[in-house]
């Protein structure tokens, strides 16, 4: 490893981004950065590391130049910073190649992966092991509530991450879970997505097959068991594969679940034999499935049940999934990251089964670079049929998709009203706020959906319908 003492990121407001620069100062390096738009958890997490940050990018920024440069993925040729350091041949790397150096040797790598629930799954395992005295590191792509962080350097013997297969840096196009040399995976899901840089499902599955290709014999693989692509994936594995599901021939099941006074209950038996009770405080069966995929990892490293039962017991979940921001006019809103149509399913039937006799809404961000094209705008019409009410936000950064490629707002409502839905699609979070505050009713449930910020939707709406309640009823003549 080179000798180092100033750090700077480029891109420091990234969700992995920032916990990096909060791992590389606990680490004892002077660390810097710059970005543009940077918004709560990043920002707030900067904050109270009193690590210092740019707003925009410029050759100041590297001025005098630091040893080390770490390049987010979001940043491509043109900015001024990279075009810099590759000027001044200052020396750089991507994020995961930072992880990989200066955080993995000596420790086991676990690595969660999938199309979705890997940042729940990797918080959970985290908790689990921390509750169990394992001293966990740890990073997680949001902010794990029970740390109230996204990230730890604990100290112990196992560094549990989650993997990503988005690819590294403009200059690293192989997904950064490659560069995690994992133990010990979880696959949690395989399903298309990313289709900025992937064209097909083929060749993401390309790439879960390569991950399992990387981990050794001692190693293991816990696999969802109910899905063919998974299957297919672990199939050449040269270590241990357990499969986790609901039923079937799978080696870990979960049954009798029974959502009861706001939790989840379930037993989880791996090959016919109970290994825990659960009271796990979330919604929805794909939470279930989430905490099977990290019980029976922290199964495999001894973790007894009583650690395993309260750890699950005290789960806080992850900022932003399915988070209760508020209540006004009678109205409950709640965030959530869900930004694929079978997320937004999932999150929907969540809801329904948490909020069984309410009236859910839906609000839709088409902000990922997967739903900003029209490659599933079907399928988001028949995920948000779910809801009965969808207001579809704009495309964000839309002109930089042709209309041919650009998932198209309006069809999507125009759909969900020939199914008897109430739909609208908006130019703005502030059109669907107004919107929304003169729709809703007492007992309504807004579920605002979008890996970004939908332009502060959620406190929008709070602070419109807290306004109306506030408002005296006019007399009637």
């Amino acid at each position: 490893m080179m000798l180092l003492e100033r750090i700077h990121l480029i891109g420091i407001g990234g969700a992995a981004m920032a916990p990096l620069a909060g791992m590389l100062k606990e680490r004892g390096y002077h660390v810097t950065g710059s970005d543009a738009n940077v918004y709560p958890p990043a920002s707030t997490l900067l904050e109270g590391l009193s690590i210092p940050w740019k707003e925009g990018f410029s050759e100041d920024n590297l001025k005098p130049p630091p040893d080390l440069v770490v390049v987010g993925n979001a940043i491509s040729r043109g900015n001024p910073e990279v075009e810099y350091v590759l000027d001044q041949k200052i020396a750089y790397r991507s994020l995961p190649e930072v992880l990989k150096e200066f955080f993995l040797p000596g420790h086991t790598s676990i690595v969660i992966a999938g199309t979705h629930g890997k940042t729940t799954t990797t918080a959970m395992l985290a908790w689990l092991f921390q509750v169990a005295g394992r001293r966990p590191n740890f990073l997680v792509g949001g902010v794990a509530e029970n740390f109230g962080r996204s990230y730890a350097l604990g100290g112990g013997d196992d560094f549990i991450l989650e993997g990503d297969e988005y690819d590294s840096a403009f200059f690293d196009k192989q997904p950064k879970f490659l560069h995690y040399r994992p133990d010990e995976l979880i696959i949690t899901s395989l399903e298309f997505d990313h289709a900025d840089i992937y064209p097909d499902l083929a060749a993401i599955d390309l790439q879960f097959r390569r991950l399992v290709n990387l981990i050794p014999r001692r190693g293991r693989v816990v696999a969802w068991g109910e899905s063919p692509t998974v299957a297919g994936a672990v199939a050449k594995a040269f270590c241990p594969v357990e499969t986790y599901g609901l039923g079937g021939d799978a080696d870990w099941v979960a049954g009798d679940l029974e959502f009861l006074e706001g939790a989840m209950h379930f037993r989880a038996a791996r090959r016919g034999e109970e290994i825990v009770r659960v009271r796990l405080p979330l919604c929805g069966r794909h939470n279930v499935m989430n905490a099977l995929g990290a019980i029976a990892i922290a199964h495999g490293h001894g973790i007894e049940r009583e650690a395993i039962e309260e750890a699950l017991r005290t789960f806080r979940s992850v900022r932003r999934r399915m988070e209760v921001r508020g209540e006004a006019g009678g109205v409950i809103v709640v965030d959530d990251f869900a930004h694929h149509p079978t997320a937004i399913r999932m999150t929907l039937d969540a809801a329904r089964s948490r909020w069984p006799r309410r009236r859910l809404v839906a609000a839709f961000e088409p902000r990922s670079n997967t739903m900003r094209r029209k490659v599933f705008e079907s399928e988001l019409s028949e995920a948000l049929a779910a809801a009965d009410v969808a207001a579809i936000g704009p495309v964000n950064r839309a002109q930089l998709l042709s209309d041919a490629e650009r998932l198209s707002p309006e069809r999507v409502a125009q759909q969900l009203r020939a199914w008897g839905r109430l739909a609208e699609a908006f130019a703005s979070a502030a059109e669907i706020a107004e919107f929304l505050a003169a729709e809703l009713k007492p007992g309504d449930v807004v579920l605002v959906m979008s890996n970004g910020s939908f332009d502060g939707l959620c406190e929008k709406l709070l602070e419109r319908l807290g306004a109306a309640q506030n408002t005296p009823a006019r007399a009637n003549p």
